[in-house]
């Protein structure tokens, strides 16, 4: 049972959402949590669940291939609505794969591509110019296909963050994937409560005006979940 507690965004009446941190190739922990939501809405059905990955589902850990299968396929989840948004990591994967220029490949590899390819059963003698033809065409075409943000009630998910200042219907790509600073720590109103990963800390961050869910799955912390509904928040660890 998740414990609720005040939260700085609402969601309408028979609204739930569970958004999902930061993968990063962690089958295992990807599965118990999907396990979790399930048994969550077992016990507490509602009539819209929402179920959100807010990036970075591929790199660095071993499972890339798996967990990009699992979602691909459809985690068994009774939700009724599934969002996945991508995340730097899958834009650097994607560039790398499609060769985009010289230092795409060596951009993926040092942010641990090398993992996502072993997962994939592409071998090391493999070049980035073979990379394309030894990965399954659906999950490619999945990773290309993956969401900026989406907006639900008073809430904005998205990968990195947001540009302040800037409306919310005008952010950038590269902002939306990527951005820290001056995101981070800015206290202005956003129009929405941000809810993000990208930047992982210890425990999940709570401001007015974000929601920091990347707790490090990959460097020996948890996959994180935040429960939003009504105007009330919850976690779920894995």
């Amino acid at each position: 049972m998740v414990d609720l507690v005040q939260s700085p965004g609402t969601l309408p009446p028979g609204q739930r959402v569970y958004a999902v941190g930061d993968v990063h190739g962690c089958l295992d922990r990807l599965v118990a949590m999907h396990e979790l939501i399930a048994e969550d809405l077992a016990t507490r059905p509602i009539a819209e669940a929402t179920l959100i990955h807010v990036g970075d589902l591929v790199d660095r850990g071993p499972e890339t291939a798996q967990v990009v299968e699992w979602l691909r396929a459809g985690p068994p989840v009774p939700a009724q609505r599934f969002v996945n948004l991508m995340g730097n990591h899958e834009e650097m994967m994607l560039a790398a794969v499609a060769g985009l220029d010289e230092g795409s490949a060596e951009l993926w590899m040092r942010n641990g591509g090398a993992e996502s390819l072993h997962s994939w059963g592409v071998p090391r003698t493999a070049g980035p110019a073979e990379w394309a033809a030894r990965m399954p065409i659906p999950h490619l075409i999945f990773l290309r296909d993956l969401a900026l943000s989406c907006r639900i009630g008073g809430y904005l998910f998205v990968h990195a963050g947001i540009r302040p200042g800037v409306p919310l219907d005008r952010q950038t790509r590269q902002d939306l994937l990527w951005i820290r600073e001056p995101f981070l720590s800015s206290a202005r109103d956003h129009g929405a409560v941000v809810v993000h990963g990208h930047t992982p800390k210890h425990d999940p961050t709570v401001k007015a005006n974000r929601i920091g869910i990347d707790t490090g799955a990959v460097i020996g912390g948890a996959l994180t979940c935040v429960v939003l509904e009504s105007n009330r928040l919850g976690f779920f660890h894995t």
